[in-house]
């Protein structure tokens, strides 16, 4: 995972923020050492966890949606913080992956609070009701997809409704972007600062996090 701070002030952070669980840090494990390294690493850490728990906690989230699931680490934290018979959607294309969620999704007893859907990301969004009732949804999939989730997710935020963005400065590149994924996070920056439908502040969370609210 990308760090934007020192490693001395990161290990700080992880030991002022709500701990992970024997749960998540046996996910963590296994996650680490069933997939290479470049992959591994594309697992949120401990803090971002905790962010997005306290996050739909604190908003009273009863419907949420997830692109991108990976091993499940960020949809375990999303179903904790949900209001009593809230549902989360969540959405990847890989069976393989998911399939480790899956397994960790029943140890922290949460299946039943969770609905995977295997197909692009992008069809499942469209395929929903266009209605605004979205509460929290939370992005962290390919990059290039960025632009689509995000115009497919705002129109179906409620009033009051929260989006998380991950890794929105792609370890620095966002400065110079000259690949097709450095670039489309780079665009996507710009746009939602003048998007006038929402309210939204980047935060220096890893490899950054962006949290979009709909306006009322």
């Amino acid at each position: 995972m990308t760090q934007i701070l020192g490693p001395g002030i990161g290990d700080y952070l992880l030991a002022h923020s709500e701990p992970a669980d024997d749960v998540l840090r046996e996910l963590a494990a296994e996650t680490r050492a069933s997939l290479p390294p470049e992959y591994a690493g594309m697992q949120v850490s401990p803090d971002e966890g905790a962010l997005l728990t306290l996050l739909v906690r604190l908003t009273g989230v009863r419907y949420a949606v997830e692109v991108g699931v990976f091993t499940g680490y960020s949809s375990i934290c999303i179903a904790r913080g949900l209001q009593p018979g809230g549902r989360l959607l969540a959405c990847d294309v890989s069976p393989e992956w998911t399939a480790v969620a899956r397994e960790f999704w029943g140890k922290a007893g949460l299946e039943d609070r969770i609905e995977l859907r295997l197909a692009p990301a992008i069809e499942t969004l469209r395929a929903l009701a266009p209605d605004p009732v979205i509460d929290f949804a939370f992005v962290d999939a390919d990059k290039i997809g960025y632009p689509q989730y995000y115009e497919e997710l705002v129109t179906r935020l409620r009033p009051g409704g929260l989006l998380a963005l991950d890794n929105v400065l792609r370890g620095g590149r966002v400065l110079a972007p000259r690949v097709p994924a450095d670039r489309a996070i780079a665009e996507l920056n710009d746009r939602i600062v003048r998007d006038a439908r929402v309210e939204s502040v980047m935060l220096p969370v890893r490899d950054g996090v962006t949290l979009v609210r709909k306006r009322d």
